[in-house]
């Protein structure tokens, strides 16, 4: 007889989702954690979106550890001296249900997780999950780095993370092309709540999300700030090839990044807490894995679920959607004796019918477009350029219009009509 009927391996969002699914199903399940506690290896500096809780957590915005309720959502496209920022306000989102908030994740995993273990999951931590128990090609459980660690259950959902380690000795990852990813820098910076309300026009638990493109020099990538209550979460998503052949260090492009003339003012100071890096899976659609196999299943970022689409850059909740389907599906195999990957299929099922696929097949060539030499390179000094002609007075001289102004910009920026025509049509495709 198995230890238990599920193992989940990683206390993240994902993780937490799936064992919570279990544990209300009446299953018993171990959810491993490689730290000392839930989030404790996690960095991340962005936004919550919550709607998926709803259906797990009913009023989560009662008790969940939150900074901010993002109600200003802004993209900043920038040159080396220059800045455009389409800014968006709205109090509706500062009122439940809310649409999304600023959170530190040793918090919000900490939260989650024990949603499961209130249910029954059973939380074991500092515990590496360090390889599969195999009995012919099915997975039966988890070799781990404690002495006669070896933990069997009828069922393992790997949720370990970018690069999934368990998905890959499973046989699911196809390949591991280095294009795919990106590497994710980030500071945290303390700054007086009353400082941080005066400076980014916010009361209360207000808080603002910056998105930047424009901002990585020749490495392809973007930046993000986003206002906790008394912290700022700044940083950088840098293509990992192009860094590692450039030879810049990502700090010295983040320092660059904040020194900014229109980031500098925000960032002036503040008193760096915290730096950290993490892998990100940037290809979302075109590099996830074979999502089970016998025995197994694979979520969150172990299955490349992380959108990176430019006006939408989205992870936790794709985390927690794939972690509920994968607890749901584990359920229900369970009940009917059948955790085969034939029995463990309603997993793709729930998933195509659900957000989580749906948006990464339709936003597929989102991330392609978004790191493009022309969105990278050549628009941002094209909006940019166009703004400040439009918005400059040359008196005495007459004001030149529009069409003129984006000829000359499109030749001093080398930007090709045609190129912007083709890129413009695939972005319509992609986000229509």
């Amino acid at each position: 007889m198995p230890d238990v009927d599920a193992i989940v391996v990683g206390a993240g969002p994902a993780g937490a989702a799936a064992a919570l699914e279990l544990a209300r199903a009446g299953r018993s399940v171990y959810l491993l954690e490689r730290g000392p506690f839930p989030g404790s290896k996690n960095m991340y500096g962005g936004v919550v979106y919550g709607r998926i809780l709803d259906t797990l957590v009913p009023g989560w915005w009662d008790e969940a550890p939150v900074q901010r309720w993002v109600t200003r959502r802004a993209t900043m496209i920038m040159t080396g001296h220059q800045a455009l920022t389409v800014d968006f306000r709205t109090e509706s989102w500062g009122r439940p249900p809310y649409n999304g908030a600023t959170a530190y994740r040793p918090d919000f995993d900490a939260w989650l997780a024990g949603k499961a273990t209130d249910a029954g999951a059973v939380l074991v931590t500092s515990t590496t999950a360090t390889g599969l128990l195999r009995d012919g090609d099915r997975v039966v459980g988890v070799r781990t780095d404690r002495p006669d660690g070896d933990l069997t259950a009828d069922v393992v959902i790997a949720c370990d993370g970018v690069n999934s380690f368990l998905a890959k000795e499973a046989g699911l990852y196809p390949h591991t092309d280095p294009a795919n990813f990106t590497v994710g820098v980030k500071e945290t910076i303390a700054l007086p709540r009353e400082v941080i309300d005066e400076r980014f026009g916010v009361r209360g638990d207000h808080g603002v999300d910056y998105e930047i493109v424009g901002c990585t020099g020749d490495v392809p990538g973007g930046g993000f700030l986003y206002t906790n209550t008394d912290t700022l979460s700044v940083g950088l998503v840098l293509s990992l090839p192009a860094l590692a052949a450039g030879g810049t260090r990502p700090e010295e492009l983040l320092r660059r990044m904040k020194e900014h003339p229109a980031i500098a003012p925000l960032v002036e100071g503040g008193e760096v807490k915290e730096y950290s890096a993490h892998v990100i899976p940037e290809a979302g659609y075109d590099m996830m894995p074979e999502l089970s196999c016998d025995g197994m299943l694979v979520a969150g970022d172990a299955a490349a679920m992380c959108l990176a689409a430019g006006i939408w850059l989205e992870g936790v909740n794709f985390a927690i959607g794939s972690g509920a389907a994968a607890g749901r599906a584990a359920a229900r195999a369970l009940q009917r004796g059948d955790t085969s990957n034939e029995g463990l299929a309603g997993y793709r099922s729930r998933l195509e019918s659900s957000f989580v696929l749906a948006d990464h097949r339709k936003l597929r060539d989102a991330p392609h477009l978004v790191m493009s030499d022309l969105a990278q390179r050549q628009l941002p000094g094209l909006a940019c350029g166009v703004a400040e002609r439009m918005f400059r007075v040359d008196n005495p001289e007459p004001k030149p219009g529009l069409r003129r102004i984006l000829r000359q910009e499109l030749k001093r920026n080398g930007v090709k009509v045609r190129d912007v025509v083709s890129h413009s049509l695939r972005a319509l495709r992609t986000f229509g």
